[in-house]
Order: C-alpha cells, then structure tokens, then sequence
C-alpha cells in the first residue's frame, strides 16, 4: 500500500506522526536528508533506518531512492525536522491515560490473566479478577486469544512498562443490576396502590384520634365506646356536607 503523499509549505503544517513519501538527497556517517516537499529537507538517524542495527547508512538507502517516512519531532523555530522509517505506534506511553477506553486483541493467555495488545510499546494484562463479575476458573473462560475486546486503562507505570486494564469495569454488574430491577418493581407497585377515598380518609383520620385521645377518656368501655361512635360520626357527617356543598 502506497504511503499518502502530503505537500506543505511550511515546516509549520506539519506534526508528529505525519506520514511522507519522500526522496534520499543526501548519504551522511550519521544518516541521511530526505526531501519530503517542504520548505525545508527532513534529517532521518541511522538509528531510524529500521528496528533492526544499522552499520552503514549506504546498507540501507542509496540517493535518489523513494521511502516512506514518519515525522518522529519537529521544530518549527530551529527549521529542525526529524524522521523515522519505523512506523510511530498508535499509543505512546504519554499518550495512555488512567481512565481511558480502547479497543485491543488478546494476543496471550496466563494463568493469572489476559494480555491485550493496543497498540502500546507493550501489551496490556487485564487480571483474572478483571476480567469479569464474579468468579472465573480460568481466563480462557471469559475470553480467548484473538478476541477483539473493550478494555478500560486502570493505571500505568511507564518506568516498568506496565499497563493494567480491565474489561469488568465496562461490564454492568449483575447484582447491582438485579438491585435496581427490585427497587423499580417496588416502585412501580407503589405507584399502582388506589388513592384512598374521601370517606376512607375520613375513617382513618377518625381512628388515629380516637387512638391518640384514648388516654383523656374514662376507662369505663361504655364511655370509651360512645366517645369513639360520637367523634366518627361528627367526621363522617362533616365529609358527606362537604361533598354535598362541593356537588352543589
């Protein structure tokens, strides 16, 4: 696949990880300056040849060859641009942010976890208590070498190359889940309850005073009993004349 050709005026157009296709002007002990159609020439270390050790830069290019760069630094005030033949990777160590979501494949399966490659330096290793709610025997029971999985990134420890993720903190927690189906039917069910009537409230309104002045009323049950049908039906009575008032 050919590289996009990209043509710019100004060294100031360009940033880290463009790709060119440019021509080798120059052979130097040190590398080489390669013409990639801006205003000024692109210098590419011998160490950027390719992954593997270089001893001569002549082993590798010659002038007049055609190749496919990658800005690896630019420096608009110093007019410096440096390149690289290694392709850039998708996601450098600065780049890899605590909290982030990103896509990857599992490329390696252990007994303490999955290895999921992103596109980082290194892969990163989703622990078997990450990997899912609950327990899993083994990390081939949640996924397999060559899945194409989500991941969260937990943390990063760049001096280590560690990078620690998680494909559970994206998943919803079925007991959580479950908590908050109950919670809706308890819900929805109180909704549902009818609304007392106006002569169901008048009852109930007549019972808790009944209840409440049970103490300021002599003891003798007769007195108690004629108390209680007296303040019902003085309840009642009034309810039924202002329903009739409200009708009218």
């Amino acid at each position: 696949m050919e590289a996009e050709v990209k043509i710019s005026q100004s060294i100031d157009d360009i940033n880290r990880k463009d790709e060119f296709t440019g021509t080798v002007t120059k052979i130097l002990l040190a590398g080489a300056v390669i013409d990639i159609g801006v205003d000024i020439p692109g210098i590419i270390h011998i160490s950027q040849l390719q992954e593997e050790p270089v001893n001569r830069v002549e082993d590798v290019l010659e002038i007049g060859q055609t190749i496919d760069v990658w800005v690896k630094r630019v420096f608009p005030k110093k007019k410096r641009l440096e390149l690289t033949m290694i392709a850039p990777l998708p996601l450098e160590w600065r780049e890899i942010k605590e909290g982030a979501v990103v896509k990857g494949k599992v490329t390696r399966l252990e007994k303490y976890g999955a290895f999921i490659e992103i596109g980082a330096e290194r892969p990163g290793l989703v622990h078997i208590s990450e990997l899912a709610h609950g327990y899993i025997q083994t990390p081939n029971d949640a996924v397999k070498a060559g899945d194409e999985v989500e991941v969260k990134v937990l943390s990063v420890n760049r001096r280590r190359k560690q990078i620690k993720l998680s494909m559970k903190a994206l998943m919803d927690n079925p007991v959580e889940a479950i908590k908050k189906v109950k919670q809706q039917m308890k819900e929805d069910d109180k909704s549902e309850l009818p609304i007392p009537t106006a002569m169901e409230m008048a009852w109930r309104q007549a019972q808790e005073r009944s209840q409440q002045d049970n103490g300021k009323i002599d003891d003798h049950p007769s007195k108690k009993f004629l108390a209680k049908n007296n303040e019902l039906d003085g309840i009642l009575s009034r309810t039924l004349e202002h329903q009739v008032k409200t009708a009218t």
